[in-house]
């Protein structure tokens, strides 16, 4: 039987199985949802059977599907092991990555990341650069740094962005606060509460820059080093939060704190990867961007494409 498998339709189901939606498949692979339903039919077609069960949530494959993506987890690691292995042959294997943090939840999936690269690119000096920095593009323009991560894109001369992923940020409140019981949380909630964030400035936290500034809401803050201090004070109500969904999901799992969308239709975090024109064109800068979306894909719930 003549096949009519692409890297494509393998990309296609790899997507279908880390995200369990169809719209969110084909947000990763960068096709509508019409588009990829149709290959997926055509996959169907071919092989006179289902590759999904469409009325699970989230999706499920099939023993058909699944047979398939596991030849897709090996052909994806075949392909992308032969190009880092051209890339060493055209550009050399050594180089180095500085890296600048502006958020304080990121080493949660940028530390397993780096373990990642560290093994497929051996020779590149990999490093932190110490410390959280609040304007980290500076370090970038004085060369002190040739990737940042940061939360906002902005047109900015010579520095090229790298979408990561988008997520939903959402409120925390104790089990015992009276805003448990909302479905979610309008501006005017936060007013009178006081306001647990990182020490950061307003304009690095987007629950203030997106959602409390612009109606003219400025409550009381107070801020923490680490995540768990934050859900402490906000479970011994001193306080509410806001943070990414994906960073706090297990202690809404036990229900140490409640999560409330922000707004009825939720607030939405961005992340990207900043590097100027110059390092962007770096093999191993090109694998290290692919290696953070990938890693960060598969350990985050609920991270989607940008």
């Amino acid at each position: 039987m003549l096949s009519i498998l692409e890297i494509r339709h393998l990309q296609t189901l790899l997507a279908l199985f880390e995200t369990g939606t169809l719209s969110g498949a084909a947000a990763r692979v960068h096709l509508t949802q019409s588009a990829l339903s149709h290959q997926i039919k055509q996959l169907e077609t071919h092989y006179a059977t289902p590759l999904f069960e469409r009325k699970s949530q989230p999706l499920r494959l099939t023993p058909a599907g699944q047979r398939l993506h596991a030849l897709a987890q090996n052909v994806a690691a075949l392909v992308s092991e032969a190009e880092r292995d051209v890339a060493r042959m055209v550009q050399g294997r050594a180089g180095k990555l500085r890296i600048a943090v502006e958020c304080h939840t990121c080493f949660e999936w940028l530390m397993p990341a780096m373990d990642v690269f560290r093994q497929n690119w051996p020779e590149v000096e990999l490093d932190l650069v110490s410390g959280f920095h609040a304007h980290p593009l500076g370090l970038l323009r004085e060369d002190r740094a040739e990737l940042a991560i940061v939360s906002e894109q902005k047109n900015t001369a010579g520095m090229m962005f790298h979408p990561l992923f988008g997520f939903e940020i959402v409120a925390l409140v104790s089990c015992l606060h009276a805003l448990a019981q909302n479905d979610y949380l309008t501006p005017h909630d936060f007013a009178d509460e006081t306001l647990l964030t990182y020490p950061v400035a307003d304009d690095m936290l987007d629950v203030v820059r997106l959602f409390l500034k612009p109606r003219g809401i400025s409550p009381k803050r107070r801020t923490a080093e680490l995540t768990v201090a934050i859900l402490q004070l906000v479970a011994s109500r001193r306080g509410i939060a806001a943070l990414p969904e994906w960073a706090v999901q297990s202690y809404l799992q036990t229900g140490y704190v409640v999560g409330k969308r922000i707004g009825k239709n939720g607030l939405r975090g961005e992340l990207y990867a900043v590097t100027s024109e110059t390092v962007a064109q770096a093999a191993y800068i090109q694998d290290f961007v692919a290696t953070l979306r990938t890693v960060s894909f598969k350990r985050l719930p609920g991270v989607v494409a940008l």
